[in-house]
């Protein structure tokens, strides 16, 4: 959710390209990974969420995968989905789930794509939740922001989705989103973009997602914060206490694994909480975007890969 300097970016780039990094991650990441994967399997992901309930944390769950290389491979993605829904209706959990559009099919078949994501959308209702979804890399936000409009058109408005910060276009789209009346996720963004649709510079990205959150708090509508940042999470409180905006008109959203401590104190302190919690074989492409994210998730890694 967050997104590093450009030269850390640079700098990730090239040890990802080295092959005794790589081989040490292939033979060792899974391992490490458990600090930001909840587990195989979705019985494994169930019972996490159960602890985190437990604590006054909500959850969202994440099948992990992405850009699926057959239909047959996104139907078996949706019917993950099916039975992970009918876990958190017969468990009562307080979570929803996070549906990555390509996972569904939507670099395949748009309207294949749609038909996994309405399933889902249908099952996500009858379990009194919703479905995220999330927003991947810059050339499928249209496709993304496309199929949302189009669910919420056949009265799905348990399908939400979320805007990342570090493109140029988000203030635009995030003004058109709050007047349909879709609820967000505002995250920094986490995938690797030209400068051109993107800010480079983090600072900028900071001055964007702020301005965003209060665009959104200042409207009375809901918006979730998909961030780490203390300066994010300070400000957000400040703001919001000094505008009398009630704390039920927002929510934090972290990581599986990261501030685990913050996110049960917010929770301890009435703020509504929701913890990002992934689970799947897939793990690779979410493990390296978190290492990307953080010099000390890295840092954390290599003390690891190298003992």
């Amino acid at each position: 959710m967050g997104w590093g300097s450009e030269g850390y970016r640079r700098g990730m780039r090239a040890l990802f390209a080295n092959r005794t990094v790589a081989r040490r991650l292939a033979q060792h990441g899974a391992r490490l990974a458990e600090r930001f994967v909840a587990g195989r399997d979705r019985t494994a992901a169930l019972l996490v969420v159960q602890r985190l309930n437990r604590l006054g944390i909500a959850a969202t769950l994440d099948h992990l995968g992405e850009s699926v290389r057959s239909l047959d491979e996104a139907t078996a993605c949706r019917e993950e989905y099916m039975r992970l829904l009918e876990g958190v209706r017969l468990q009562r959990a307080d979570s929803t789930v996070s549906v990555k559009p390509t996972q569904m099919g939507l670099a395949l078949d748009a309207e294949a794509c749609c038909r996994n994501v309405r399933l889902i959308a249908e099952r996500a209702r009858k379990a009194g939740t919703s479905v995220c979804l999330d927003m991947e890399d810059a050339r499928y936000t249209d496709a993304t922001l496309e199929l949302v409009r189009r669910l919420r058109a056949e009265g799905y408005a348990n399908v939400t989705t979320v805007l990342q910060a570090y493109l140029r276009r988000s203030e635009a789209d995030a003004a058109r989103l709050l007047e349909e009346g879709v609820p967000l996720r505002l995250v920094k963004g986490a995938y690797q973009e030209k400068k051109e649709i993107a800010f480079p510079n983090s600072g900028d990205v900071l001055h964007q997602l702020n301005k965003l959150i209060r665009l959104h708090l200042d409207a009375g509508a809901f918006v979730a914060i998909g961030s780490h940042d203390e300066r994010v999470l300070r400000a957000v409180r400040s703001h919001a206490q000094q505008a009398g905006i009630d704390k039920s008109r927002f929510e934090f959203q972290m990581l599986y694994g990261l501030r685990m401590e913050e996110q049960a104190k917010l929770a301890a302190q009435g703020y509504r909480v929701r913890c990002y919690v992934p689970y799947g074989q897939d793990w690779y492409p979410y493990f390296t975007r978190r290492l990307a994210e953080k010099p000390a998730n890295l840092w954390l890694v290599l003390r690891n890969l190298f003992r």
